[in-house]
């Protein structure tokens, strides 16, 4: 069993005049197999945890630790991490343009497991996984996310997490512009990575109807760069009914 260890993280970013805390002591723990929700208002610090496991440079690390199996994900270039099982599906997923996605994918997976997947059993894979997606294979011949809609381009990074397999996901906001057949079918592609293995989750989201898709074990709420609350798929409803108003109210 793998375990996520984020232990009193505090995260700050540049702004003008200064710089801003964003995170302010955020204590998590996910272990294989299990699907935690991050969920709370606009600017409350949700993504900023995800681009801090990820690595990206915008996000200053003032204290704290991420642990992976007792690792040191801070130590660790952003490539490094993702040889060490760490997959970040982005809330915009990015364009890149002269790069297909068959070979976007094969050496994405090159770089993670050290050698090449054989041709012969590759593509088959590819196929199986982008059909599982309802992404039509002449998607592997295009540039990666390049004139992609919103729900090609999330599709896409479930396609990506099927063949990578990571030790864990974190999806930042994945439901964000996505119509109710696309929310199903990335769900269900969450849904079966994780029944194939053994994948550990943390899902962001300001809104609970992809957690009728994809069921967490742990909700955890995040307010003002702390978690406010924590609870099990009960608070996940109970936010559907109430909102984020009673957390707000001593709100800075």
């Amino acid at each position: 069993m793998a375990t996520l260890q984020i232990i009193d993280l505090h995260v700050s970013i540049d702004v003008d005049g200064g710089t801003k805390e964003i995170l302010k002591g955020v204590t998590l723990t996910i272990n294989s197999g299990e699907t935690h929700a991050i969920m709370g208002p606009n600017g409350s610090g949700k993504s900023t945890l995800a681009y801090t496991i990820a690595g990206h440079p915008r996000y200053t690390v003032n204290s704290g630790q991420i642990l992976l199996d007792g690792k040191d994900v801070l130590e660790m270039s952003v490539d490094e991490r993702a040889r060490a099982g760490l997959f970040l599906a982005m809330q915009y997923p990015v364009e890149i343009p002269g790069v297909s996605v068959s070979n976007f994918l094969r050496t994405a997976k090159t770089a993670i497991d050290g050698d090449a997947p054989s041709l012969r059993t590759w593509g088959k894979e590819v196929k199986q996984a982008m059909a599982d997606l309802k992404m039509d294979e002449s998607f592997a011949a295009r540039n990666v996310n390049e004139g992609f809609s919103g729900g090609e381009k999330k599709r896409h990074e479930i396609v990506q997490m099927e063949l990578l397999k990571p030790a864990f996901a974190v999806l930042d906001e994945t439901d964000s512009g996505l119509d109710v057949d696309a929310l199903k079918i990335v769900s269900e592609g969450v849904n079966r990575v994780k029944g194939n293995t053994s994948m550990g989750v943390l899902l962001i989201t300001h809104y609970t109807r992809i957690l009728r898709y994809i069921r967490p074990d742990f909700v955890h709420v995040f307010v003002n760069g702390t978690i406010a609350e924590e609870g099990g798929p009960e608070l996940a409803d109970r936010l559907e009914d109430e909102g984020y108003d009673r957390f707000l109210v001593d709100v800075p």
